[in-house]
């Protein structure tokens, strides 16, 4: 009875009488964006599928909420079936899918010696324009990893979405099954930098000694564990591609001494990091599929408020974070980056860049309603909060200087494991209060 009843809720909100069955050939794809306001399920009736390298079970219905995009596609022959409204939805045969699994078993050839030697794994970067579907493949190359037994890290360099956390961070995640066809990889330990803004340009000088401080700590864990050292990395970029964010993907590359630079629809891109990286460098042209869709600017914002909400409410609303008051006295808060002063007034010997890492102490007042902090794992203020790893984050919900305290909503509840909060320039308003 209990199952039920599970189902029937799971189900709300679903238009039960917008039924569609599709029959698919094999190596074609199933494309279909779910309507906005509602939600949709799918079944798979007959045959394999998989969603972005993750096989589709029989037993299991996927439901996917409002302006999800996805891509469902099969090997062998599959029959499919959707309940509820979708914005569109359309069977496909023209998809790099065969390109994308060359691509895999190339890499895990290179395993495979790499395992024979004795000798690092590849180091994959994943790097393009906006919007053609880094993440993706990224997902993909990872999950068909695992299926083989691999545990490979994803390094998620993507401040503007956040793949292993939330937006404004950099992280770390050591995969071991595969992603969640709904809700993604299990992001129960990952290692996540504070960086605090949704563009690298936000403090490119932050942003890159984040990078660094990433690939060493990958490297000491390769060290470490022979079965991480073997399975490599998949470094995931952000779409900024020209000036500064072109020398970012150079450091990232050199940084995590990248075996492999796979460059998704672009040729430009794809000519300069041929010439400006050293020929050991595999640099790949790839096409992005043509189901990828382009975001606006409020589709990237709403992404961004999702992701952070779900960190706090869980996946589909299922969890009920905590508020409390923190006292003025108990804590510090910091912002990573000082506004830029002329040379003429720098002290002698230091240079313009070392502001953007410098720590600068903020007051509580009003106006860190809605920031986001991030609560650094530092014990003291002598170790480097700049490259310290964060806890998790609280939201700001207000603050009471009389009182001096401030109130705030966090996934944990008291007592706070540290004492140091770094500040986001990200904001979230909590609606469901």
């Amino acid at each position: 009875m209990a199952a039920t009843t599970n189902v029937k809720s799971e189900e709300k909100g679903i238009d039960l009488k917008e039924v569609c069955d599709y029959k698919l050939a094999k190596d074609n794809e199933l494309r279909f964006e779910v309507e906005t306001g509602a939600r949709v399920k799918l079944d798979l009736i007959d045959g394999s599928a998989e969603l972005f390298g993750t096989e589709l079970v029989r037993s299991r219905s996927y439901i996917f909420e409002s302006g999800a995009k996805i891509a469902v596609f099969t090997w062998f022959g599959c029959s499919l079936r959707l309940t509820g409204k979708v914005e569109a939805a359309y069977v496909s045969k023209d998809t790099p899918m065969v390109i994308y699994l060359n691509t895999h078993a190339a890499i895990e050839q290179m395993r495979k010696v790499s395992e024979q030697k004795d000798t690092l794994g590849p180091r994959i970067l994943v790097c393009g324009p906006q919007d053609v579907g880094k993440s993706t493949v990224g997902r993909l190359l990872i999950n068909y990893a695992v299926r083989l037994g691999r545990k490979p890290t994803l390094i998620d360099l993507d401040v503007g979405q956040g793949g292993v956390s939330i937006p404004g961070t950099v992280g770390a995640l050591t995969v071991e099954r595969p992603a969640d066809p709904v809700d993604g990889f299990d992001l129960k330990v990952p290692l996540v930098y504070h960086f605090g803004h949704t563009s690298p340009n936000g403090n490119i000088k932050l942003y890159e000694v984040l990078i660094s401080r990433l690939a060493d700590v990958f490297n000491a864990k390769c060290d470490f564990n022979k079965q991480v050292k073997h399975s490599g990395c998949i470094v995931n970029t952000c779409g900024w591609v020209k000036g500064q964010g072109y020398q970012c993907i150079l450091h990232t590359a050199q940084s995590f001494e990248a075996d492999v630079v796979l460059v998704l629809d672009s040729e430009r891109l794809y000519n300069d990091l041929k010439r400006d990286l050293p020929d050991f460098v595999n640099v790949i042209l790839q096409p992005k599929s043509p189901g990828v869709v382009e975001r606006t600017r409020e589709m990237r914002r709403d992404a961004r408020e999702e992701k952070t909400k779900e960190y706090f409410y869980g996946p589909r609303k299922i969890y009920f974070p905590h508020a409390f008051d923190i006292s003025f006295s108990e804590v510090q808060i910091f912002k990573i980056g000082a506004p830029a002063l002329p040379d003429s007034c720098l002290p002698l010997g230091m240079e313009k860049e070392d502001t953007q890492t410098k720590l600068v102490p903020v007051a509580p007042g009003i106006d860190l309603v809605h920031h986001i902090l991030s609560l650094s794992m530092a014990e003291s203020l002598e170790e480097n909060l700049v490259e310290t790893n964060v806890a998790g984050f609280v939201v700001v919900t207000n603050v009471d200087p009389e009182r001096q305290v401030f109130s705030v909503l966090s996934p944990a509840p008291r007592p706070l494991p540290r004492n140091y909060f770094l500040i986001m320039d990200l904001r979230f308003i909590d609606i469901h209060k």
